[in-house]
């Protein structure tokens, strides 16, 4: 996990909200008597999704790791592709796939080796959520629709929300065939995460992905092997 340092100055507010936003660089704390200045801070606290790079990749060893925020597009273009159904709304899960994420700006990508409690996570993403919509966005309609948005995929109380964590899943297995066949590595642990995807479609997906990986890797053991016959 890697955690953003503090350079501000306290506020007054005693908040969880205000805290938050306390920790953060003053260039991109909120203004509170300028709407605009604050939502152009909001925006440049989401420049950290661009550059904050992914730590299960960091940890693996991939030479050029891909931050959140590439995460976070493709999921949202994978959104768009899913087959249309009853009460399916491709508009939501595209916007669903782009805030999932979204409290990472402040707190980082804290992945399951960093040992830190479920619930402490939980209260981290949700003080920053917080600081997102009543520091920068003034509780306006947008930021409560982003809020709302990020609580239904917390809380996996929707289908839009479960399509949204197989897509999750689908879309790091992607990425690890991608850095196993750039890198050389072998990053077999993280296919588990295909066992627990349950929309159709995805599972579908995830089950042609390891029919690629498995083509891949009958190739590359043939090349090891022509090389070890040539020397």
């Amino acid at each position: 996990m890697t955690m953003f340092p503090s350079t501000a100055s306290p506020l007054t507010s005693g908040s969880a909200a205000a805290r938050t936003v306390a920790a953060l660089p003053a260039h991109i704390q909120p203004t509170p008597s300028s709407s605009s200045s604050s939502l152009l801070a909001f925006t440049h606290v989401l420049s950290r999704l661009k550059t904050q790079k992914r730590t299960g990749w960091v940890r693996s060893g991939v030479a050029g790791p891909e931050s959140i925020a590439d995460h976070m597009y493709r999921m949202g273009v994978l959104a768009m592709l899913v087959p249309p159904e009853e009460g399916f709304d491709v508009g939501r899960a595209v916007q669903m796939a782009l805030v999932h994420d979204i409290a990472e700006a402040v707190v980082g990508d804290i992945a399951p080796s960093d040992n830190v409690p479920k619930a402490e996570k939980q209260r981290l993403e949700a003080e920053a959520m917080d600081a997102f919509v009543k520091e920068y966005l003034h509780d306006s309609p947008e930021a409560r629709c982003m809020e709302e948005l990020w609580e239904e995929y917390e809380a996996q109380s929707t289908p839009t929300a479960r399509l949204i964590k197989d897509l999750d899943r689908f879309e790091m297995c992607l990425q690890v065939l991608e850095y196993e066949r750039s890198d050389n590595l072998d990053l077999s642990q993280f296919y588990t995460a295909l066992e627990g995807v349950r929309h159709p479609a995805v599972r579908h997906w995830g089950e042609c992905l390891l029919e690629e990986r498995k083509a891949f890797l009958v190739q590359k053991t043939g090349e090891v092997e022509s090389t070890e016959e040539q020397r």
